[in-house]
């Protein structure tokens, strides 16, 4: 099968990203999700139809749970002063542990309560309606801390960390660095085996490792040189470790930076000096600690997913009852059609977001085998449309959003990250093009290579590998691509037939632009060949529509559900909700049709020259004025000294002795 690594017009750093995250992200699942299908003009129906619900006996146990969460978080959680103080008190940790929040997912044989990812994303959404920080700080220790441990310890290593987990200690994801963001696998903490084979010996540094101050457990990635059995060349690969904090040789030199939201989360930055790591403490094989990573950020991206719709749907309430409420020229704001546009669109993402979030949960609980691009799609629609909603509900409250008594305004500084960690939204923009769409243009170059004309073979090459190719089922699949490439004749509509009777119309909708994404998909990588991998404007044009179809799938199963149990029943909230559900469809239409015109109408030129003159620009301006990264690789040290003076410092306990 031709695969895109195996492309001639690209790069060899290029071929090099695809042949890593093909190794990252390890074997295709034999069915495809719902979202390559998408890519293929199909709707799995089975995948989006019903809607997916929990289990009676598991919803009323978290019923019970957010019962007391809720009541908590309204009454006593700080979440002002966690905000004006930058830390989350000891005492509302312990809080959260009492009340099982922070040991919701751990088995009940270690401790913890044992509830399914939608069950724990509830809990997450309601403590994100109160506290950003706090929210993430739960989310950081479950969904990355331990998460690795429950998928991937051995009982052993489970019963030994997996109870203090549940119970009173918190955990750390250690996999960022100074140089290391969303590029996961360029790693530059190290560990070697020990000459005895004891031990893993690890060295280097890592930032932004939520509450790893207060952690009593991180779980570290480091590159390893291993032997590949297949090719007996030595790799390199990342494993992962799990540390403590009382290791010698382990520094966490910075507890926490002020930053701008999530102001109660600590993030810390820990040196690792020759510590000498256990052989018991390498979780799953040496090697896999990439595979290990991205499967516990598909549980992150939803939890900040669940954060973020909390915090969007307190801003959203908070800002409608103030256009109620605020009266400008004799009537109140409520009353003009643009701030009724901001009321309306806020109410339809918010719907969006909750029946994406718990698509993808259930999805989740209920084991389907192929989800990664769902949850990358989770994070980037939930964040990107949280952050509208909250920033439509800042503007309607205009000058009174910005006071820190109203709370808005915190909301505001919390949300905007959201876009940023978990694999920032233009990456992830470029990882759905590209992992969504990656079987069908490996079809496509296969029936290329097969059936299509060579320009580096002769006449006669060319002729008899096509002769030969269209004597066997080439031909039967080169026939309908080249009628749709060509000729632009459509494949046969992947129909829904399981919908309410009333939602048809909205069905048949979806139908439509679901073959039309796969079309444009045909369309621009004939278009652009071999050039497209390094087009990100062209495949953003073709992930966004994705994204946004597979929040109407999601949104019109939620719909389908909800009038099945509601109508009839005159629920004013059903009504707003069936009605916002309705105004998605359109928005969604309505983004993807423009997407599909960017496709053949842009500005992508005029832009790139733009870029081009700016950087050029900014290259003849003086390092010395400006931030600049402290491990760049072409300019460290050379930019301005940062003014510190006033903001609040977090130094480590050992880095802070050492220095006085």
């Amino acid at each position: 099968m031709a695969e895109l690594k195996d492309l001639k017009g690209i790069s060899a750093a290029d071929r090099k990203l695809i042949e890593d995250a093909e190794s990252w992200l390890g074997p295709e699942p034999a069915k495809m999700g719902a979202v390559k299908n998408m890519f293929w003009g199909r709707i799995r129906e089975d995948l989006y139809f019903p809607y997916p619900q929990q289990d009676a006996r598991e919803q009323a146990e978290c019923d019970q749970l957010l019962a007391r969460l809720g009541d908590y978080m309204k009454n006593e959680h700080p979440a002002v002063r966690i905000d004006q103080e930058q830390e989350i008190p000891r005492w509302v940790i312990d809080r959260l542990f009492e009340l099982g929040a922070l040991g919701m997912t751990i088995p009940k044989e270690y401790g913890g309560l044992g509830l399914g990812i939608t069950s724990y994303n509830r809990a997450l959404e309601c403590i994100g309606a109160v506290c950003g920080s706090s929210a993430v700080m739960v989310s950081a220790h479950q969904s990355i801390g331990c998460k690795a441990i429950m998928l991937f310890g051995t009982p052993e290593q489970k019963a030994a960390w997996l109870p203090r987990l549940a119970r009173d200690s918190l955990s750390a994801f250690c996999l960022s660095e100074p140089n290391v963001g969303c590029d996961a696998g360029g790693q530059e903490t190290w560990c070697q085996k020990s000459e005895d084979g004891e031990y893993y010996v690890l060295n280097g540094e890592k930032k932004w490792a939520t509450s790893g101050a207060l952690s009593g457990i991180f779980t570290v990635m480091a590159k390893q040189k291993i032997v590949n059995p297949k090719t007996g060349k030595e790799e390199e690969r990342v494993s992962a470790l799990v540390c403590t904090p009382d290791m010698e040789g382990v520094d966490i030199f910075q507890k926490n930076r002020s930053k701008c939201g999530i102001r109660g989360t600590w993030q810390a930055r820990i040196r690792f000096t020759n510590v000498r790591v256990p052989k018991f403490n390498l979780l799953g094989q040496e090697g896999r600690g990439l595979n290990i990573a991205l499967s516990c950020l598909n549980y992150g991206r939803c939890t900040l997913s669940a954060g973020m719709l909390g915090g969007a749907r307190a801003a959203r309430d908070q800002g409608i009852k103030w256009g109620r409420t605020r009266f400008q020229f004799d009537r109140p704001l409520a009353d003009f059609e643009l701030v009724q546009r901001m009321v309306a669109r806020m109410c339809a993402f918010d719907y969006a977001m909750d029946a994406m979030l718990y698509m993808t949960t259930g999805m989740l609980d209920r084991g389907d085998e192929d989800y990664m691009v769902e949850t990358a799609i989770c994070k980037v629609f939930c964040s990107e449309m949280g952050w509208r909603v909250v920033n439509d509900a800042v503007q309607i409250m205009g000058g009174e959003s910005y006071m820190t008594e109203n709370e808005l305004e915190r909301i505001f500084r919390d949300s905007r990250i959201n876009l940023i960690v978990e694999g920032a939204n233009e990456v992830m923009q470029s990882f759905v093009f590209a992992y969504g769409g990656k079987q069908l243009a490996e079809h496509m170059l296969g029936v290329k290579d097969a059936v299509g004309w060579n320009r580096d073979e002769t006449f006669g090459q060319n002729l008899s590998r096509i002769l030969r190719n269209t004597r066997g089922g080439v031909l039967k699949a080169a026939m309908p691509l080249a009628l749709e490439l060509y000729l632009g004749v459509r494949p046969r509509l992947s129909r829904i037939t399981k919908v309410h009777r009333e939602l048809q119309p909205h069905a048949d909708r979806l139908s439509m632009l679901v073959r039309e994404l796969s079309h444009q998909f045909k369309q621009a990588s004939r278009r652009y060949e071999d050039a497209i991998v390094t087009r990100q404007a062209v495949q953003a044009r073709l992930a966004d529509p994705a994204i946004m179809l597979h929040a109407y799938a999601c949104t019109l199963s939620k719909l389908d559900l909800d009038l099945r149990t509601h109508a009839g029943n005159g629920d004013l909230e059903f009504q707003r909700d069936k009605a916002a559900a309705l105004h998605f469809f359109d928005l969604a239409e309505s983004a993807v049709r423009q997407s599909f015109r960017e496709l053949y109408e842009h500005t992508d030129e005029s832009m790139l020259a733009a870029a081009d003159l700016a950087n050029r620009h900014n290259d003849s301006l003086p390092n010395s004025e400006f931030v600049i990264p402290e491990r760049s690789p072409n300019a460290t040290g050379t930019g301005r000294k940062l003014k510190e003076e006033g903001i609040k410092q977090f130094p480590g306990e050992k880095h802070a002795t050492a220095t006085r």
